[in-house]
């Protein structure tokens, strides 16, 4: 069964320490936990592509699903990601593509998938998105990147995610799916000081107000929402606002430290505060879920203030630190 990455093995991968279980938010989304293990198994550094995490945003219900620009992609590591036209068998056209050594990105049902297993697999169903590095439609087995790591399903799991096409009714549906091409152009021959200039590319770009203190605005009508769901809402309330926060500042933190390390001086206090805005995020979570456990959130709304406060003491030092007239083009 031919790779697109060659030389993985679901049974001894080890994946990046970004999705080591010691981390704060061992998993952030399912689409930038998948490009984190692509990245890192295709040999790149993927704490280098992180500045774009300095535009998150609260988007007045949620805060920013934050996701890696294509257009870092290709600076740092000379990739490309496209739009994959599916217009046939699903495993048909994911064959083409690895036949010509890219990497099919397709978002499946995780219902199907046997990594989630006590979470999704045969439990519920919702879509997540995987990187396709090998398939192999006559074994129907599929080996493939999700979450934090590199799995294999096959059997049943393949018929369910590769189902024949309903000619008639045109069921099911196509799944949105992308490709990914190494090599496409040139990666660059500077990674730190491409990183330096995406940086602050996104760092001007950053949300004109402080989105902490836009989100503690309206805790108040999210709570009083909250007080009407079930506690099991839980988890998607928390998916949505302070696990994309929370994980989000702390690869934010893990960016900085890596431009610490590849020269760039003075940011402790701008990682240290990233830090605790990724810790407070996660204290929070696990207060929320007692909170709606007991239809009770006094206390909670009070618990952003110091995040607030850290989220402008980050951007003071990177504002001060990373220097302005470093072009955007320049990367």
């Amino acid at each position: 069964m031919r790779q697109v990455i060659p030389g993985l093995n679901p049974a001894t991968y080890r994946p990046s320490f970004l999705h080591d279980a010691e981390r704060r938010w061992p998993e952030t989304n399912c689409y930038v936990d998948l490009l984190i293990e692509v990245l890192h198994a295709a040999g790149h550094e993927p704490a280098a592509a992180l500045g774009f995490t300095v535009a998150q945003d609260f988007e007045g219900d949620h805060f920013t699903f934050f996701k890696f620009p294509t257009a870092d992609l290709q600076r740092l590591y000379g990739i490309d990601i496209e739009e994959l036209a599916v217009f046939d068998r699903l495993d048909a056209r994911v064959m083409t593509q690895i036949g010509r050594n890219r990497l099919p990105m397709v978002e499946v049902d995780a219902f199907y998938l046997p990594d989630t297993r006590g979470v999704s697999y045969r439990i519920s169903h919702s879509k997540s998105s995987i990187g396709i590095n090998a398939l192999d439609p006559k074994k129907r087995r599929m080996e493939y990147f999700h979450n934090a790591g590199y799995f294999m399903l096959e059997g049943a799991d393949y018929d369910a995610l590769f189902p024949k096409q309903d000619e008639a009714s045109g069921l099911p549906l196509f799944p949105y799916s992308e490709l990914m091409k190494f090599g496409r152009s040139a990666a660059s021959c500077d990674p730190a000081r491409t990183a330096r200039c995406l940086l602050a590319h996104h760092l001007a770009r950053r949300p004109k107000e402080n989105p902490i203190a836009a989100y503690a605005e309206t805790f108040a009508e999210h709570a009083a929402a909250l007080a009407d769901r079930p506690p099991e809402y839980f988890h998607t309330y928390a998916f949505n606002t302070l696990r994309q926060l929370g994980a989000n500042f702390e690869l934010l933190a893990g960016h900085i430290d890596w431009l610490g390390v590849h020269g760039l001086r003075g940011l402790e206090r701008a990682a240290d505060a990233a830090g605790r805005i990724s810790e407070s995020a996660k204290t929070m979570q696990f207060k929320l879920a007692r909170a709606m456990a007991r239809k009770r959130f006094d206390g909670l709304v009070e618990m952003l203030a110091p995040m607030v406060e850290a989220y402008e003491a980050t951007m003071d030092v990177l504002d001060a630190k990373i220097v302005p007239e470093l072009s955007y083009k320049a990367a």
